[in-house]
Order: structure tokens, then C-alpha cells, then sequence
């Protein structure tokens, strides 16, 4: 089975795929600054009469539209039924990789560690348990709201893919890529964050909506300044598969 190339090729999108998607739940626990570590002054926007907004954002939105690239290039090569798979199969090994960070950060905590804390050459840490449960142990609303943000994005990118496809041939593979990324994305900044704070937290809807908008400023620029690398994945995949299979999955995936 492994001596084929379509085979090798979709195990390998797949597992940057669920890679980058499990990494981006992980690391989304952590808010940077955009602007400061660009070395910027923060922004001080005001949108929907909320003052003060700039580019704070999760860690997760840096591999976020990475997700979404590959997305893409799988929907090129495997059609619709390819990106439902993997995307339902991510959901569950997601929820599987929270269940078992839950049920670690409920073992009993060794003394010397949770009170000695310094690992290697790493600065101390005072109750190194607490600080392993406040990095690890993201609210239930949170993890509701990414995960069915992320697969309603999913199902919205194919569907909008397969339909810009279906106009356009296979010309313009920037449209269908970065079109469907862009409204997948637009959909998927607010979902997370109506179900996380606005139904789990009781935040403002007008303060939810404002966050939302700047979320989606990001990855709307995020999504042009990657177009180049779908052109890039593209040439790379056609060169492995050669023309005649290229074409081939190519035909399967719009069927």
C-alpha cells in the first residue's frame, strides 16, 4: 500500500495536517502581541465603539492558516471526501488528546517536583502542578468553541472550494483557495468566540464581535500573503506525482 503514491502523499498531508491542528489547540492558550513582537506600537483601534483593540491574539492563529492551506491543497487532490475525513478524524483525536491532558493534570504531583520546580537549567517555579493545570487546562467553553468553529470553518472552505472550482476549471487557483479561506475564516473568527465568551463567559456581544473583527483582519491578510504557497505546494505535489497521476486526482477530486 505504501508503494503508492497517492497513498504516501495523502498520509503525508494528513499528518501535517493533524499536526499543525493539534499544536495550534495547544499553544492557543498563550495571548501574544502581534505588534510588539514585530517590534510595532500596539495598535489602539476602536471598533463597534470598543476602544483600545489592537492585535492581541492567541498563539494558535499563527499555525491556523497553515490549517487552512493544507486544507486546500488536500481538497485539490482529494476532493471533498478527503478534507470531511480528515477533519472529523482531527476532531476526535483532539478531544482524545484532552482527555488525556485532563486526566494527567488530576495525578498526584510528586512533592519535590511541584515545590522544587526546576527542571534542567530552567528558571524555579513555585507549585509547578498549579502552573501545569493553568497551561494545560483550557475552560470547557473554549475547547466547545474552537472545536466547532474549526470543523463549521472546515465544511464551509470545501464547500466554498468545490463551488469556485466548479466556475472556474482548473484555472485560478488562487480564487478557490484563498476565496475559500477567507469566508471559511470569516465564519470561524466569530463562532469561536460567541461560544467561548459570549455563551461561556457572559462577555458583551458587542466586545465579542469587536475581538472578532480583529481576528479576522489577521487571517483576512494572513490568507493573501500565503496565496504563494498553495502555488508552491502545487509545484512540489505535481512534481512527485508526475502530470498523467496529477491530473488524475485531480479529475477524482471534483467528482
Amino acid at each position: 500500500m505504501l508503494k503508492d503514491k497517492r497513498t504516501r502523499l495523502f498520509f503525508i498531508l494528513g499528518g501535517f495536517f493533524l499536526a499543525n491542528t493539534l499544536i495550534a489547540e495547544f499553544v492557543g492558550v498563550k495571548i501574544f502581541s502581534l505588534e510588539s513582537t514585530l517590534g510595532f506600537k500596539p495598535f489602539n483601534w476602536s471598533i463597534l465603539g470598543v476602544d483600545g483593540l489592537g492585535f492581541s491574539l492567541t498563539a494558535g492563529v499563527v499555525l491556523w492558516p497553515i490549517v487552512f492551506v493544507m486544507t486546500d491543497v488536500i481538497n485539490e487532490y482529494f476532493g471533498k471526501s478527503g478534507v470531511k475525513y480528515l477533519s472529523y478524524f482531527a476532531v476526535a483525536v483532539i478531544l482524545y488528546a484532552f482527555a488525556m491532558v485532563y486526566f494527567a493534570m488530576y495525578l498526584e504531583p510528586n512533592a519535590w517536583w511541584d515545590t522544587e520546580s526546576g527542571l534542567l537549567n530552567e528558571p524555579k517555579i513555585s507549585q509547578m502542578n498549579n502552573a501545569f493545570k493553568a497551561i494545560f487546562g483550557q475552560g470547557l467553553w473554549i475547547i466547545i468553541g474552537s472545536l466547532v468553529a474549526f470543523l463549521v470553518g472546515q465544511l464551509v472552505d470545501v464547500i466554498v472550494f468545490q463551488k469556485i472550482r466548479s466556475w472556474t476549471g482548473e484555472k485560478s487557483v488562487w480564487l478557490r483557495a484563498t476565496g475559500s479561506t477567507l469566508v471559511s475564516q470569516f465564519i470561524d473568527s466569530y463562532i469561536v468566540l460567541i461560544i467561548a465568551f459570549y455563551i461561556g463567559a457572559d462577555w458583551d456581544l458587542v466586545m465579542v464581535l469587536a475581538i472578532g473583527t480583529v481576528n479576522y483582519i489577521y487571517k483576512f491578510a494572513m490568507a493573501i500573503l500565503l496565496t504563494p504557497l498553495i502555488y508552491l505546494a502545487h509545484h512540489l505535489i505535481d512534481s512527485y506525482l508526475g502530470k498523467s497521476l496529477a491530473e488524475e486526482l485531480k479529475l477524482e477530486a471534483t467528482k
